[in-house]
């Protein structure tokens, strides 16, 4: 498949089962709702070596917020439960609590239920005090800038993590701007995060390595230094890849990301450098779900 210029491979992304929440962060202004945001999802780019992968969704305005304030909403995805809730509790209590003038509030319904702030209010040390609206319980813990406000649980719900695509370009520059590209127009899009640092991987990776400590390591495959060392997926005026990772609340929601992200790289034409779209496809060794280039692009917009 050709799009405007640039090659779509056949071929398919492979993702595998995580277990997913969403946090709704509030402050007196966007500026104080972003830097606890910001500190919550650091480090969390993946779960190899963080534990978990966590993102900003969007803004959100008043309107849409618990408590009338502006904020945003962060997505958060572990391997599983346990790991998910412990490292829930732990950024919440160094990264929301601490922030001045923020709360947070359960951002998705599910029968599911972990801890946001059931033992956070501890922190009160005996004068935290909890108020029961619509069902839904809430702390207030007084701290010294006024009260940390929090609702005791949020919804944890079943997620895919590892959506992908590889952008394969002339030169470095652009292989980024491309990438660049893509995340703002995926950043539009619903119930999924791009984890790593501006939503791109430059060390894209493939499953186990020579070395028996290490899970993962280089995809020398798609390295453009090693053309004549390695059994290369790249042709000669290739000089750059970059990756762009996925997590999500359900297939289609990844699906449709990637099919905006992919058509606006092709929306910038062959002279923007861009040769190819490719996908990170390790063989039925990482998890179930596929996501398949072609279909996706010749799937309707939802």
């Amino acid at each position: 498949m050709i799009i405007n210029g640039v090659q779509i491979d056949e071929t398919f992304a492979e993702a595998f089962n995580m277990r997913g929440t969403r946090v709704i962060i509030t402050a007196q202004n966007l500026k104080w709702a972003y830097h606890a945001a910001n500190a919550m999802t650091g480090f969390a780019t993946s779960v190899i070596g963080c534990g978990v992968e966590a993102g900003i969704e969007r803004e959100m305005t008043e309107d849409e917020t618990p408590d009338g304030r502006p904020g945003v909403s962060i997505l958060m995805f572990a391997m599983g439960s346990k790991v998910l809730m412990q490292q829930l509790e732990t950024r919440m209590g160094q990264c929301i609590l601490t922030c001045p003038t923020a709360a947070a509030f359960s951002g998705i319904d599910s029968d599911e239920k972990i801890n946001l702030g059931k033992n956070l209010r501890f922190f009160g040390d005996g004068f935290q005090t909890s108020k029961l609206i619509s069902a839904k319980r809430y702390w207030r813990v007084p701290v010294m800038d006024g009260e940390f406000l929090c609702e005791e649980t949020t919804g944890m719900v079943r997620a895919i993590g590892g959506g992908n695509f590889l952008i394969l370009a002339t030169s470095q520059p652009a292989a980024l701007a491309a990438a660049e590209a893509a995340i703002t127009a995926m950043k539009k899009i619903p119930n999924v995060i791009m984890p790593f640092p501006g939503g791109v991987v430059r060390s894209g990776s493939k499953v186990g390595s020579k070395y028996k400590t290490m899970f993962a390591s280089t995809n020398d495959a798609f390295c453009p230094t090693l053309k004549g060392a390695t059994n290369t997926e790249l042709s000669p005026e290739i000089e750059s890849v970059m990756e762009i990772v996925i997590d999500g609340i359900g297939f289609d929601d990844i699906a449709e990301s990637m099919r905006v992200g992919i058509q606006a790289i092709c929306d910038l034409g062959e002279a923007s450098g861009v040769k190819r779209i490719s996908a990170g496809n390790y063989g039925g060794k990482l998890g179930p779900h596929h996501f398949k280039l072609h279909e996706i692009m010749t799937s309707k917009s939802t």
